[in-house]
């Protein structure tokens, strides 16, 4: 993105602000987000992933295909098992970047689901 007039930024594309409105998007389920966070501490397949977030094999292997389908996460196999990991080191950055400010925001508050620091 190039500097605006003004010096500031300049806006982001219509297409570039409909990428980030799907990842977003995707990661609106908190269970696609503790996959996520469980994936950026390493590989992991379909079994211990659902044991870790308590979800059903179906229901786990439904969000990893989006999250698969939008390239945020990827699969390889290994031996008779797929194995996941994460796809995109930026969408692990902003995942727990804004976990640990709501950790940080409830700590200091300790009123839970408030989106303290995020204009809410």
């Amino acid at each position: 993105m190039a500097a605006a007039a003004d010096g500031g930024a300049a806006d982001p594309s219509p297409e570039l602000l409909e990428q980030a409105a799907t990842a977003f998007g995707l990661l609106a389920s908190p269970s696609r987000v503790h996959l996520v966070w469980v994936l950026s501490q390493g590989e992991c397949d379909v079994t211990h992933l659902a044991e870790r977030v308590g979800g059903t094999l179906p229901a786990v292997s439904q969000h990893l295909a989006k999250l698969k389908l939008a390239g945020l996460v990827r699969s390889r196999r290994e031996g008779r098992r797929q194995v996941y990991l994460v796809d995109d080191p930026a969408v692990v950055a902003v995942v727990h970047e804004m976990v640990g400010q709501l950790a940080a925001g409830e700590a200091r508050s300790r009123t839970p689901g408030r989106l303290r620091g995020f204009g809410a």
